[in-house]
């Protein structure tokens, strides 16, 4: 069974079984400043949890994508992604644990059609120390469940991982009991860091048996479920919140009871064709397979390298299908390593010309069934990375060159060198790290205080180049100039809206015989773009919106008003804020010294005349004004 017939066989077993399947959140959460990504199915689930009533009953179930970036070293191994999706059911303080259990076991053996004898499953052995019981209720069920399957299923008593790994497993046994590192779930973790007032409880997690002769003893010790080794993977775990921390530290039971489980979608397809090897199913197989026709390599000789691209590509078409772009910041930065890494690893394999329009459309076809609900940008997904793919080759080329050549002039490269290389040719600082690990190029010991005392030297320079200017980087503040001025914002609003929301201005000069704007753009603009964005600046001159400014309280101009600024940490606790248009919805609202014309008619017009490179990643748009 391939992995999106599983998704769409859970989802109608949870339905049969009484659920509301919800549709899946965004990868990126709104108003959730505590992570990136969405990095469980439980995450959007939290707040009902936590006993807040959910609209669609006490059942509900979901398949939901998620992304780990702190997985990202690790993937190149045969079992870690960065992006995976997670089957989960609930029962918001309905069903419980035998009925969970029982579910679990009935959709993996006789939906899926796995093995039992290969099924193994952990429980929590309990803690003394705050009076939490050991999960017999659990191990019990799971008993039953067995042997109902024709199955003597024996307990063992593990305690630690480290335990287990000295211990191993003996015959007969098949469910284990570990300690709260292990088998118990809050948001803090373990018993003692379980946080005041939170629910939380013993976890089943379920395991598949790959076969003895997986298990690399020398390296990860013998084998049991919660060892290292590749004989045990993990495919589903199931939380079931029974208790409350209390202000002094101890637990009580909850009178509504909770249950959480999560299934990786990608560990079950695993399990399904018997493989440990999560990239042979076939949510990655057709990109390795497509690899292999491109670079003429096997699988089986590159598997790090092809990993690392299938992984990577996924967790970027994922954020571009959901209308993200690359940056250097947030949510757009961690898109930008996951592509700059594939295509890295793409060189690496002997892949020296664009091919992400070779691997993107068998990633849309893979996740065609994935709702529009989430994949609101599928149409622009391609475009946007082969945009980022263009810009950089253009600055792999020019980094991996100059590198080459400062390693050949010089056996250690420092910190200094590093910097150059981000500086002058946009090269960043782990891109050059990586580079230099994979090249035998060594690094000075103090490389990290080296880069950030040349990144300081550049910013002292950048604040002493600034002194002496007029507000808004303006020459003088003649008729003429201050008309500029607005339209400089006009045509920031413009870029914003039209190319990129993450454009933000890097630089203005103007005077009375034209304005100059830098901003950052990974690609050069068309004419088409620059037609557009003129296009809407003149169309808002000519709707004359009044341009008016107040002061407000930093705090309340960033994050209430969502005016555009560019040193928050710079500016004073009490600024002053430009609006132009409407109130609510205006056309561009900026922190700004001024000054400004009072309506937007009376600039009369703005032209374009030069859109160019000014440093790797910024661009610089020059204009003038069309005067009536």
């Amino acid at each position: 069974m391939d992995a999106n017939t599983i998704r769409k066989k859970f989802l109608e077993f949870q339905e049969k079984k009484g659920h509301k399947v919800i549709a899946p959140a965004p990868l990126v959460l709104e108003g959730d400043p505590t992570t990136l990504f969405t990095g469980s199915g439980m995450q959007p689930l939290l707040p009902y949890l936590l006993g807040e009533p959910h609209k669609d009953g006490v059942r509900l179930a979901d398949s939901q994508p998620s992304m780990r970036m702190q997985d990202i070293d690790d993937v190149g191994d045969p079992r870690h992604t960065t992006v995976f999706e997670m089957l989960g059911n609930w029962s918001l303080g309905d069903y419980f644990k035998e009925e969970q259990i029982r579910n679990f076991f009935e959709f993996l053996t006789e939906v899926v059609g796995l093995d039992p004898h290969k099924i193994y499953v952990t429980c929590f052995i309990g803690n003394e120390k705050y009076g939490i019981p050991k999960d017999e209720e659990a191990a019990k069920i799971w008993q039953q469940v067995f042997k109902e399957a024709g199955i003597e299923a024996k307990v063992a008593e593990i305690g630690s991982a480290k335990d287990g790994d000295k211990r191993g497993i003996k015959p007969g046994e098949r469910i284990f009991f570990y300690d709260d590192k292990e088998n118990w779930w809050s948001r803090g973790g373990a018993c003692e860091t379980t946080p005041i007032g939170d629910p939380c409880g013993p976890d089943s997690e379920v395991f598949y048996d790959f076969g003895e002769d997986k298990q690399d003893e020398a390296k990860y010790g013998l084998a049991h479920p919660a060892s290292d080794g590749a004989r045990f993977m993990e495919i589903g775990n199931q939380v079931f919140m029974q208790y409350r921390r209390l202000e002094d530290g101890s637990f009580e039971e909850l009178a509504k009871k909770n249950v959480d489980f999560g299934g990786g979608l990608e560990r079950i397809a695993a399990a399904a064709i018997g493989s440990f090897d999560v990239f042979k199913i076939s949510l990655m197989r057709p990109i390795v397979e497509r690899l292999e026709k491109i670079s003429g390599k096997s699988y089986e000789n590159n598997t790090d390298e092809m990993r690392v691209i299938a992984d990577h590509i996924r967790g970027a078409y994922l954020l571009a299908a959901q209308g993200l772009a690359p940056s250097n910041k947030a949510h757009g930065y961690a898109m930008r390593r996951l592509l700059r890494r594939a295509i890295l690893r793409a060189l690496d394999l002997g892949i020296s010309a664009n091919f992400l329009s070779e691997i993107v459309p068998i990633v849309a076809e893979i996740y065609a069934d994935l709702p529009d609900s989430i994949l609101t940008h599928r149409e622009m997904a391609l475009d946007t990375m082969l945009r980022e793919e263009n810009a950089f080759r253009k600055t792999l080329n020019r980094g991996i060159r100059e590198l080459h050549k400062l390693s050949r002039n010089n056996k250690i490269l420092d910190g200094k060198d590093i910097f150059m290389l981000q500086d002058t040719y946009g090269f960043p600082l782990e891109l050059s790290v990586e580079e230099c690990y994979r090249q035998g190029v060594e690094l000075s010991k103090d490389y990290l205080k080296e880069f950030e005392i040349a990144l300081g030297k550049q910013r002292e320079r950048s604040q002493t180049a600034s002194k002496g200017m007029f507000k808004g980087g303006l020459s003088d503040h003649g008729e003429t100039t201050v008309k500029y001025h607005t339209a400089t914002h006009l045509l920031l609003a413009a870029l914003q809206q039209l190319i990129s929301p993450d454009i933000v201005q890097k630089g203005s000069n103007i005077t009375a015989d034209r304005m100059r704007l830098d901003f950052n753009l990974d690609h050069k603009m068309t004419p088409e773009e620059l037609e557009k964005v003129e296009k809407q600046v003149n169309d808002w001159i000519s709707e004359d919106h009044e341009v008016v400014f107040d002061e407000y309280e930093k705090d309340y101009a960033r994050n209430t008003l969502k005016a555009h600024g560019q040193f928050w940490e710079k500016y004073p606790d009490q600024l002053k804020v430009y609006t132009i248009g409407d109130f609510e919805k205006p056309v561009s609202r900026e922190v700004c010294g001024g000054p400004h014309v009072e309506h937007t008619g009376v600039i009369g017009g703005i032209k374009i005349v030069k859109e160019e490179s000014v440093a790797a990643g910024i661009r610089r748009i020059k204009a003038e004004l069309i005067l009536k």
